[in-house]
């Protein structure tokens, strides 16, 4: 949902973020407009499911970085992306901000469309894998009623995994293997 029409700048999303008044909701800042990030339980187990996969692995693996979820929004070619998980390596970044938006994009960014048939998410999530991409961040994008995701890689073509496929960190997480079933079987 967009909640202003008039189009704000990022100083003046950010301000509207630290006013103390504006409650708990997760907002985004997408070609200029505000949005709420759409979500409902069933997206949101499966967020934290993927999470705690790409946790386990990093700390199996002994991997320096850090996995945060919805909460943990993110700065993207000057707009403010709050995915439903995200990966940053410590080498990118050696420190999580602690106010705000991260100034750094993440590595991987996860997003579960929470409604598939809603127009409006679909266009700013567009607008959002494309900057995502510019900014050199692989995108996967979980599609719960279709049971696939979408795997965007900068400079590589557009790759749909359906359930019988398996998932992969590429170059950002090599090794990681998550068969895309394991992610709806909840």
């Amino acid at each position: 949902m967009v909640l202003r029409t008039q189009l704000v700048t990022a100083e003046q999303f950010d301000e509207l973020m630290q006013r103390p008044d504006r409650g708990d909701t997760i907002y985004e800042l997408i070609s200029g407009e505000i949005v709420e990030v759409p979500s409902n339980a069933y997206a949101s187990n499966i967020a934290q499911l993927i999470g705690f996969f790409i946790r386990l692995f990093i700390r199996e693996k002994g991997i320096a970085g850090f996995v945060t979820g919805a909460d943990g929004g993110y700065q993207v070619a000057g707009e403010r992306y709050a995915p439903d998980v995200a990966y940053i390596s410590k080498a990118r970044q050696p420190e999580l901000a602690r106010e705000g938006y991260n100034p750094n994009p993440p590595e991987l960014a996860v997003e579960v469309i929470s409604d598939e048939t809603n127009l409006e998410e679909q266009r700013h999530l567009r607008r959002k894998i494309t900057n995502y991409l510019a900014a050199g961040t692989i995108v996967w994008v979980v599609l719960p009623v279709s049971q696939m995701v979408e795997v965007h890689t900068p400079g590589q073509p557009l790759k749909t995994l359906y359930a019988d496929d398996t998932l992969d960190g590429g170059d950002v997480l090599p090794g990681f293997q998550l068969p895309v079933k394991a992610i709806f079987e909840s």
